[in-house]
């Protein structure tokens, strides 16, 4: 049981997320490396999964996340990522939340959660 976007291939969105970012001015390199922060995941790696048709659960069930992740906060979609209940939901929303601080222009250092 769960939400439609679990078995939807990480692929399909992942185009939506670098036409944000870069209508906003950011770049994929940008996009990518807020990815691998919170995923874990290199360059080759992430290709592999786009590659591969992943979907968000493969994709997710594969990431070591960030230890940092538990510091995003804030709201996607009308629901405070902190609320989400469901640990899957809340990493696609972790996700989210990234990818719209970056289009909103906020420097990397903070995006990323960095001291």
């Amino acid at each position: 049981m769960g939400h439609r976007i679990f078995d939807t291939p990480f692929a399909s969105v992942y185009p939506a997320y670098v036409a944000k970012v870069e209508r906003k001015g950011r770049t994929r390199a940008e996009l990518d490396e807020v990815v691998a922060w919170l995923t874990g995941f290199d360059d080759a790696t992430l290709a592999r999964h786009l590659a591969a048709g992943t979907t968000f659960r493969d994709f997710f069930a594969a990431a070591t996340l960030n230890p940092g992740a538990s510091g995003i906060t804030g709201v996607v979609c009308g629901v405070r990522v902190e609320d989400v209940e469901d640990p899957l939901m809340q990493r696609i929303r972790y996700l989210d939340k990234l990818v719209d601080e970056l289009a909103k222009g906020r420097p990397m250092k903070k995006v990323l959660r960095s001291t």
